[in-house]
């Protein structure tokens, strides 16, 4: 079952761009004031960062997105030689499939080809109340010798996908635990429809590392839930969900009013090195992208270099372009504007 709704997944967010019917990320609400003499060299422009205590090139981490098919294999190996070569961070897909069927286990461990990448495991929070436990974390960290783990937070996704696990009481106290014992860091992230000041604030007081608020506006999984759906009812109710979440500008403020000192990464409909740029400036540590890397992982890692190499060019003019020569200048800008849309 796990394997089918992976393929699933796949096929839909590669066949059918499953995006938000009216909802956007919020980003294009926000223009960076324009510095025709910027004051400083681009060569002198440096985008390297540290992110839960390892070096990366560019303040950059690719998303998690599949694992447990032969098809997400391939990708994930595509991803890791990337982002090895580019020296940014990779997150992988939801560790269960390989947890309940160790013959998928290959197709989420990618340190032959990424030995030196930030790279974290990935499982849903919500299995903590459906017989996981700190082992299990344990496991999923080593099965792919991660350097921190994701706990996910999903309820809609749940709610919509048949069989979905909806006991999400008490599951503070779990992932709390979880923070306490596991060795890694932890990072709590949603899956698109973002994370509230109030749930940035619980958060904290568990004693997550990081926060990745992956708000809405990029690929809506209520939409991937639509096109799954074995019935018109069961497509209704998804389609009633298009436009719900929090949108990525306004959930990465919220993460940082409620979790002013932790790192936050901005995630959610992020396509280009501007986004990243606004991203950071609205105040995440780094920026994760996803979607634009999918299809160029189909094709191998060369195809996804070349897109990293764009992104990161595109945050680097846009850094450029504010005056700003690192990472900590774009963070603390002044030249980040709201503007009116009619």
């Amino acid at each position: 079952m796990h394997q089918q709704r992976k393929l699933d997944h796949l096929r839909i967010c590669l066949d059918k761009d499953p995006q938000f019917t009216h909802l956007t990320t919020g980003l294009e609400r926000y223009r960076f004031v324009h510095q025709a003499l910027p004051e400083i060299d681009l060569a002198e422009v440096r985008l390297s960062s540290r992110l839960l205590g390892k070096d990366l090139r560019a303040p950059l981490i690719i998303s998690s997105m599949t694992g447990g098919t032969k098809e997400a294999e391939h990708i994930n190996l595509s991803l890791a030689e990337a982002a090895q070569e580019m020296r940014v961070a990779m997150g992988v897909g939801s560790q269960r499939a390989a947890l309940e069927d160790p013959t998928l286990a290959h197709s989420y461990q990618v340190r032959r080809v990424a030995p030196d990448i930030l790279l974290l495991a990935n499982l849903g929070a919500v299995q903590l109340n459906y017989e996981y436990d700190l082992e299990d974390c344990h496991r999923a960290v080593e099965m792919i010798d991660a350097d921190a783990l994701i706990l996910h937070l999903n309820p809609l996704q749940e709610c919509l996908q048949p069989g979905g696990n909806t006991d999400f009481s008490s599951l503070l106290t779990k992932i709390e635990e979880v923070c306490h014992h596991l060795p890694v860091p932890v990072v709590v992230k949603e899956v698109g429809w973002g994370i509230s000041k109030r749930v940035a604030e619980m958060l904290v007081k568990a004693g997550v590392a990081a926060i990745d608020v992956a708000g809405s506006g990029g690929t809506s999984w209520s939409e991937v839930e639509q096109y799954r759906a074995l019935d018109e009812k069961t497509g209704n109710i998804a389609q009633a969900f298009a436009d719900w979440g929090i949108p990525t500008a306004e959930s990465i403020q919220m993460g940082r009013q409620g979790a002013p000192k932790t790192t936050i990464i901005g995630s959610g409909g992020i396509r280009t090195g501007v986004d990243v740029a606004k991203v950071i400036a609205l105040g995440a540590h780094a920026g994760g992208i996803a979607a634009p890397l999918l299809e160029p992982s189909t094709i191998g890692a060369a195809a996804v270099v070349s897109k990293l190499e764009e992104v990161i060019e595109e945050l680097r003019i846009a850094m450029f372009l504010i005056g700003a020569t690192n990472i900590d200048t774009l963070r603390d800008t002044p030249l980040l504007r709201k503007v009116d849309q009619a």
